[in-house]
């Protein structure tokens, strides 16, 4: 099952006897068993009928099985939650309660950070059964980032623009457990039916809308040398806002799209978008400006430059742990960015 069909269903009071939760992305298993551990039970309930058990703490899974078994005390149904389930050395013993489970009980099962082995007898059970739901929660990709915030924003009852999506991507990366906790703390501050826009960001996430690595590129693309200069001069004096490996991984992400551009630029503009893996036209003005600028060979020496000073920063073939050296290193990469057409 989906992450969405799961919690329709949950949310609709519809309840498995076994969910079995694995793989890399904590955030979605976190939240299915949340709102579980929220909503299964009142809270008069819980004392008799939620446990909480974890794989590390267990000397096999026969504890498990049998708090599994017991009938739950004055409630229709008992909740059991085991965390941290692959630490659980005989987790595959499992597969014969998972064949006949408990309809009175309700077994989370969060098996993080790594994927059950599908060939795996506990995995044929767990498929076969009509009674389990089984689901693998995967990372999202770094250009899915922006979208799955869009819809996040949405379901609080608020809208966003790309800007600010992709802004709050590009700061907070892939890990979804940040971003949730920044986009409720816009969700508290904000009113329903309100747009958030870069001045939101700046003021609730504390990401700047003038300072970011989308201002830089954007100047560099269009040639602006004093605006880059202001940037990369308030990049040195509060090096904590974007550290050298953020605007390094932000820059290369941009030029690395622009020679896909320059390749396909004949391309209708729906298959543009889909080549590209961008989302709206919006995105595609950045691109058609900077083709303007640089050429071919000027992207691709500029794509050198920046595997070259990443290098660098993480100390390789220069001291960058030194005071003042990433610094020194982004005012570097950035002015021969700058004038990349004159370095060939």
């Amino acid at each position: 099952m989906e992450y969405k069909e799961i919690m329709d269903s949950l949310k609709a009071g519809e309840y498995k006897p076994v969910y079995f939760l694995h793989g890399a992305e904590a955030y979605f298993m976190d939240s299915i068993a949340d709102y579980i551990e929220r909503h299964l039970l009142e809270e008069s309930q819980k004392a008799f009928n939620q446990t909480v058990l974890y794989g590390r703490d267990l000397p096999s899974a026969q504890p498990l099985i049998d708090a599994a078994r017991r009938y739950p005390m004055m409630a229709e149904r008992q909740l059991i939650i085991l965390r941290e389930a692959q630490e659980l050395k005989d987790l595959a013993t499992l597969s014969k309660y998972v064949e006949q489970p408990m309809d009175s009980t309700v077994l989370v099962i969060l098996h993080k950070h790594k994927r059950l082995d599908m060939r795996s007898g506990l995995a044929k059970a767990l498929k076969k059964s009509p009674k389990v739901v089984l689901f693998e929660s995967k990372k999202l990709y770094d250009n899915q980032i922006a979208g799955w915030i869009e819809q996040e924003v949405r379901r609080r009852g608020l809208l966003i623009v790309p800007e600010a999506s992709e802004l709050m991507a590009e700061y907070l990366g892939t890990d979804l457990s940040r971003i949730a906790g920044e986009l409720e703390k816009l969700a508290l501050n904000l009113p329903k039916g309100k747009t958030i826009d870069q001045a939101a960001i700046e003021r609730y996430v504390g990401i700047s809308r003038e300072y970011n690595p989308f201002e830089l590129q954007k100047a560099l693309a269009r040639g602006e040398r004093e605006k880059v200069w202001r940037i990369v001069q308030y990049f040195r004096a509060n090096p904590r806002t974007a550290p050298m490996q953020l605007v390094v991984a932000s820059l290369y992400g941009f030029y690395s799209k622009l020679l896909k551009f320059l390749a396909l630029r004949q391309m209708s503009e729906r298959d543009l978008l889909q080549a590209m893996g961008l989302r709206s036209t919006y995105f595609l003005r950045e691109y058609r400006e900077a083709a303007k600028r640089y050429g071919r060979r000027d992207v691709e020496r500029a794509i050198a430059l920046l595997q070259e000073y990443d290098l660098k920063s993480k100390g390789v073939g220069f001291n960058s742990s030194a005071p003042g050296a990433q610094g020194e290193l982004l005012r570097e990469l950035v002015w021969k960015l700058l004038f990349v057409r004159h370095l060939g």
